[in-house]
């Protein structure tokens, strides 16, 4: 009957609630189910079909949470759900909100509709927001395409990105295939990213994993990174950074730079690399900076417990970093000083046979290197060093050992 139709779309609505506040305490705790608000997309006009521009409804279901004084949470159903780009914007009366994503996030197939808007996907000036689960996926392919033939594209856009935010946790996401570089971290303190699932092909191109950049108490754990960039970067005032048990591969490995491009820079310090990974990739751990006058730098940096295989360039400091043949580097030289940086425990195989290569700066030596417990190969034989303009120590068994100049 009618009656008894109603009363069963009430339970089964009552249920649909009931699990969603069941999966907020599971990934939240803070955020109590019976005081969590809900807004589903879907009950402000999104659609997981291809043909509905769902960017208003996510806007208004995150407007209405960001108003709430209670803790509250945005849901995204299963399906795909097209998007242009949209800001979330705070700061939020409360400081407990879950982006709960169990679908797909779509952007544009047409690279134009969004290649210049910087970011597709960003939350600004946001704290205590926590954003799980789904899939981002950013369409790249047909802008990678336009610029490795040399045309004129736009600049492409950021698949993440979280600005000027405290708080944030990132958990079970995956971005994939997005336009410039995945994740990006700026202006942030303590933001926590696990569980993370970075993709796009080795050929892709400035599509780095995650990057870092004046942000402090940044995590990153339990992750796996496949793009055509770094997997993860560190640039200028990037501070307390931690990074465990990240797989990187295909991609340009675990970079700290470029630095140097301005005088007055933020430097970098406190940086933790440990269990991680790295396969078939370009470097490494990787410290680049610009031949160029500055005061940035940086110092105090531990790689512990790091495993190679087939990596190109496994450790590397280069100093003399000047695409563009030397044109953007009247003084051939870096001003960025780099100490403190140690590596232990570092084991695997090069793909050339130089497997370490110190290039440091003739004005700004690197000072206090320590090398402990290191053995890198090339074909089943010790591989070879090079080494200018650095200072340092080695300990336990080393090999290639190095020369310090």
């Amino acid at each position: 009957t009618p009656a008894s139709c109603k009363q069963t779309m009430v339970k089964l609505s009552s249920l649909f609630v009931a699990a969603v506040l069941f999966l907020v305490v599971a990934l939240a705790p803070a955020v109590s189910a019976s005081r969590a608000s809900v807004y589903s997309v879907t009950s402000y006009g999104g659609r997981a079909d291809p043909k509905t521009d769902s960017t208003r409804a996510f806007s208004e279901a995150w407007k209405r949470a960001c108003s709430d004084l209670r803790p509250s949470v945005v849901y995204v159903p299963y399906g795909k759900f097209h998007l242009r780009n949209i800001a979330f914007e705070g700061p939020c009366k409360s400081n407990a909100i879950v982006v709960r994503i169990d679908g797909t996030l779509v952007a544009p197939s047409d690279y134009s509709v969004i290649g210049n808007a910087g970011n597709w996907i960003r939350f600004h000036k946001v704290d205590g927001v926590r954003i799980s689960g789904g899939i981002l996926d950013g369409q790249g392919t047909r802008l990678w395409s336009c610029k490795l033939a040399g045309k004129d594209c736009p600049v492409g856009t950021t698949n993440l990105h979280i600005a000027n935010s405290n708080n944030v946790v990132i958990d079970r996401l995956s971005s994939v295939n997005s336009q410039k570089f995945q994740i990006a971290i700026t202006d942030s303190q303590n933001v926590k990213l696990q569980r993370v699932t970075v993709t796009a092909p080795g050929s892709s191109p400035n599509t780095d994993g995650i990057h870092v950049e004046r942000s402090s108490l940044v995590s990153i754990l339990n992750s796996t990174i496949s793009t055509g960039d770094d997997c993860i970067s560190m640039g200028p005032g990037a501070r307390n950074v931690w990074i465990e048990r990240v797989a990187c591969g295909p991609g340009h490995g675990i970079s700290i730079g470029s630095l140097g491009w301005k005088f007055q820079e933020p430097g970098v310090e406190n940086i933790t690399v440990k269990r991680v990974h790295l396969s078939d990739t370009t470097n490494g751990l990787r410290i680049k900076t610009w031949a160029r006058p500055s005061l940035g730098f940086v110092s105090n940096v531990l790689f512990h417990h790091v495993v190679m295989d087939g990596v190109k360039n496994p450790i590397l400091i280069d100093q003399h970093y000047c695409p563009g043949h030397g044109q953007n580097c009247p003084s051939k030289t870096s001003g960025v000083r780099v100490s403190g940086i140690r590596y232990k425990s570092i084991r695997g195989t090069s793909s050339t046979q130089v497997a370490v290569r110190f290039d440091c700066s003739e004005s700004n030596p690197c000072t206090g290197i320590t090398m402990h417990d290191v053995a890198l190969t090339y074909l089943g034989k010790e591989a070879a060093v090079t080494c200018v303009n650095a200072r340092g120590t080695s300990s336990g068994f080393v090999t290639p050992l190095v020369r310090w100049s």
